[in-house]
């Protein structure tokens, strides 16, 4: 595969400032973003950003160094410059910087997409937005209606001086709503497809229709309006049933973030703290119940952690977090693979744009359908609680303690679901609760989830990762909080 003239240029530069490794990212990145907010265009912004980044090892320590300028001798300074900071570096250094090996590839690839989003007329997404918020606000109650879609694709060029060339075009798309209902002091709020702006995956404008957006609006204003004399969520340890959507938080929650390689060592503490999964409990903790098993894809269909290659040159892979309940795998880059003699890396390094280094990011991350039938599950609990659709979170500094609330709690009586419950909360730890879990729907109630707004380090960086998950059962929960 030929090569950019740039990247040729960087890693020669590269070379001769005594870089023992370099890599260089072209990156342009083109986004759409609407939002309608009551009736008015609040946000349109159409954008492109491009530039390129390069990293280097240089006397053991990393450099990097990055620029818009798309031009050979700027490619040439920021190279020198990325060299120069890695020899600053390096006078502080513990360690040696060591990739775990990987093999160099040269290959082209694409998001599949039906329907390139960005050939859908502004005029065509504003009318169905508009047509959502009509009917959001059809009640006075309904005191904010938010409709929006975003879109984004990123065309990311690769190339080390190990030989790797991976060009890469990915794809990204999203639509929801949320409708907030008001009376007096109560406010409560309803969202579809999902909290946090929607739905959002590795997709063309095909997500958007097939979300049937205007179908679902009618039922989202009324049960935002429900819930405003809905009774409040009970204190108590109980059965609790999560969909899928809440799942999907959970595992980003209390499975990915602790996973992160870095976190366990003690490299990275920003947004997300460190993590209880210590190494020596690698292979023999119980992170859960027998039936959980919580698995990262880099090649899922959709997954907004779905690619060809990450920002080390690693292809994508599948692996097991948790198999059979018990703690079996982490996240990691090629160096940190390479500091515990890891025989590769698993594919986790990714950076937000051009302008930033690469670091450990989750991955799409999943727990496995079970066998269970939900309707089946729902009529085995003679007093429980079902929820969905986040609402708030909060965790500690180790990944263990937690609390979560939903948008909506429904109470289960004698095997059947029976009236709202607004401000549905539970709290548990960590592998407690997984352990807990004694019940997953199948294949047919599994959904894959996208987060496209998780932070972490220092600067900060936002990434994107999807979350599948079918619903789930998990017995002995305390639910409620205290008055």
């Amino acid at each position: 595969m030929k090569t950019h003239p740039f990247a040729s240029a960087a890693l020669a530069e590269a070379r001769k400032q005594g870089a023992s490794y370099a890599d260089i990212r072209l990156i342009t990145q083109e986004q759409e973003d609407t939002l309608i907010r009551n009736g008015n265009i609040t946000h349109l912004d159409t954008s492109i950003s491009d530039g390129f980044g390069v990293r280097v090892i240089c006397e053991g320590a990393w450099g990097f160094a990055a620029s818009p300028l798309m031009e050979e001798s700027e490619i040439k300074r920021v190279t020198a410059l990325a060299v120069e900071i890695a020899r600053a570096s390096s006078r502080a250094k513990e360690h040696d910087v060591v990739l775990a090996p990987e093999p160099p590839a040269q290959e082209t690839w694409l998001t599949p997409v039906v329907e390139d989003p960005f050939a859908v007329s502004m005029k065509e997404k504003l009318e169905l937005l508009f047509a959502i918020d009509d009917v959001l606000r059809e009640s006075p109650k309904i005191k904010v209606a938010e409709t929006g879609m975003q879109f984004q694709r990123e065309h990311r060029l690769l190339v080390t001086s190990e030989g790797t060339i991976a060009n890469q075009t990915l794809l990204r798309s999203g639509a929801g709503y949320s409708a907030t209902a008001v009376e007096g002091n109560e406010v409560q709020v309803r969202s579809y497809p999902n909290s946090f702006r929607g739905q959002y995956m590795a997709l063309g404008y095909e997500l958007v229709r097939g979300l049937k957006l205007m179908d679902e609006a009618e039922r989202v204003r009324e049960e935002a309006i429900a819930l405003l004399s809905a009774k409040s969520c009970p204190r108590k340890k109980t059965t609790l049933v999560l969909d899928s959507s809440q799942l999907a938080l959970q595992i980003h929650e209390s499975v990915a973030h602790p996973t992160e390689l870095d976190r366990v060592l003690g490299m990275e503490a920003n947004f997300a703290g460190t993590s209880f999964a210590t190494l020596e409990k690698e292979g023999n903790f119980r992170y859960g119940s027998d039936i959980v098993n919580l698995y990262c894809d880099s090649t899922i269909p959709g997954g907004l952690a779905t690619f060809g290659f990450d920002d080390d040159g690693v292809r994508a892979q599948r692996w097991y977090i948790v198999q059979n309940g018990i703690f079996v795998g982490y996240q990691s880059s090629r160096e940190i693979a390479g500091a515990l003699k890891r025989a590769r890396s698993t594919g986790n390094s990714r950076a937000e744009d051009w302008s930033h280094i690469p670091i450990i990011r989750n991955g799409n991350l999943s727990l496995e359908p079970g066998d269970a039938d939900f309707d089946a599950m729902i009529s085995e609990i003679d007093d429980g609680i079902y929820m969905e659709t986040n609402k708030s979170w909060s965790i500690d500094q180790k990944r263990l303690n937690f609390q979560f609330t939903c948008e909506l709690g429904k109470e289960i009586r004698g095997g059947k679901l029976q009236g709202l419950v607004k401000n549905p909360t539970y709290q548990s730890i960590t592998p407690k609760f997984w352990g807990a879990c004694d019940a997953i729907a199948g294949p047919r109630w599994w959904t894959l989830w996208g987060v496209v707004n998780c932070g972490k380090g220092q600067p900060g960086q936002v990434a994107a990762m999807s979350h599948g998950a079918s619903p789930a059962r998990f017995r002995n929960i305390q639910i409620g909080v205290s008055e």
